[in-house]
């Protein structure tokens, strides 16, 4: 603020009785202060106005940010950085495709056959069944 010492101020009393006189200072200090206080008010009020400017501006950038975050898709994000290119999807829907599709021909899938040890350690375990080899 401005630094005024008593001197300052002693200098501005003597200066104020000798112009306005002592009959008038009363009046004097009444304008004045009244002035001092519109200026504070004016000053106070500029200050909430900047605040609350600096308050619109922040939840500005907070309403960007969150519109950004609303059209982020995480899942294409995530196939972006496993599989920028693509490749591994066509691939896996290239299989799919060719395990879904009907078998046409005379190649079937083979029929599982059980092993000779399995079907003893099968007959083995079971006392009640009657015991068969597998040839």
């Amino acid at each position: 603020m401005l630094d005024v010492g008593w001197q300052e101020l002693f200098l501005i009393a003597v200066v104020t009785i000798i112009v306005v006189g002592p009959k008038e200072i009363p009046r004097v200090l009444r304008t004045v202060t009244l002035w001092v206080r519109k200026i504070k008010g004016m000053a106070r009020e500029f200050q909430n106005s900047v605040e609350d400017l600096a308050r619109e501006t922040e939840l500005d950038d907070i309403k960007k940010e969150l519109e950004q975050a609303k059209d982020f898709d995480l899942e294409r994000d995530i196939e972006d950085a496993i599989d920028p290119t693509g490749e591994f999807s066509n691939s896996i829907h290239d299989i799919g495709a060719s395990v879904n599709a009907p078998d046409s021909g005379p190649t079937a899938a083979p029929k599982p056959v059980a092993k000779p040890e399995i079907a003893e350690e099968n007959n083995m375990l079971s006392d009640d069944a009657p015991k068969k080899t597998v040839e």
